[in-house]
């Protein structure tokens, strides 16, 4: 053991390396299944090289990786703007005093069961029901993030996930359908939602103003969105402020509980 004898490890250096592989672990997700987790993965890369190079002593490469590390933090911000957005609407909309409290947000506390729970099913035949009359509908599933902060611009509601309940919810009629259906877990907790919209001009202009919102929501928050649209029954599914492809109501339940799980 005394070869060792020189490092001097402590508790708070134990616990300066959980917290450090903590952050890692929770920017990670933040950027899971973005263009962003390349870039990430590409900047850790770049930094343990800059360490194994500090470690061999090569002067040249260190220095010019360590400039870049300096100047890449301002980098950073312009290309994880999106992300920064995210992860600070995460830690702002935290509900510390919530019946869920802190650790709902962060699910390394989460029970993955709590996840699964959520009637996929139910919410894919709704859709399926209600494209068949045309019938214009803005669903958003809560993942990580808290949506409470676009919850109080609608009715709150402590629903549990019905098909039935859906497809009453917007039926064209109802005083309900306006705006989004919030669902978190296997509850709906808040109809006729407002939510921001995004001006992002690459969605197509056949898309109205339920996409752009869906897109938005997307954008800011890690949630999953369904909108059917009014005009032509189609039912699209967007994550990550993207449109996400697939063959039919199966591939569509398969893609959502892998989401979520």
């Amino acid at each position: 053991m005394e070869l060792f004898d020189f490092i001097d490890f402590k508790i708070i250096d134990i616990v300066d390396i959980v917290l450090v592989a903590f952050l890692l672990y929770y920017v990670y997700k933040l950027v899971k299944g973005t263009v962003a987790i390349n870039i990430f993965l590409g900047i850790v890369i770049i930094y343990i090289i800059y360490l194994i190079t500090e470690a061999l002593n090569m002067r040249v490469l260190s220095n010019i990786f360590g400039k870049f590390i300096g100047v890449g933090f301002f980098a950073l911000i312009v290309v994880f703007q999106q992300e920064i957005r995210k992860f600070l609407l995460m830690v702002g909309s935290t509900n510390f005093a919530g019946k869920r409290g802190f650790a709902k947000h962060f699910k390394l506390f989460r029970s993955q069961q709590l996840q699964s729970e959520t009637d996929v099913e139910a919410i894919v035949a709704a859709c399926d029901k209600m494209s068949l009359t045309n019938t214009g509908a803005l669903i958003v599933i809560e993942r990580n993030n808290s949506l409470d902060f676009v919850k109080h611009t609608g009715d709150k509601m402590n629903i549990e996930v019905t098909q039935p309940i859906i497809e009453s919810i917007f039926y064209k009629n109802s005083p309900l359908h306006d705006g989004a259906a919030i669902i978190e877990d296997n509850y709906i907790t808040a109809t006729r939602v407002i939510l921001p919209v995004s001006n992002e001009k690459s969605i197509p202009l056949r898309f109205g103003l339920r996409h752009r919102a869906a897109v938005g929501i997307t954008e800011k928050t890690d949630s999953l969105a369904l909108v059917v649209s009014e005009e032509s029954g189609q039912v699209s599914y967007i994550k990550n402020g993207e449109f996400i492809l697939f063959e039919n109501s199966a591939d569509l339940i398969a893609e959502i509980k892998k989401d979520l799980g």
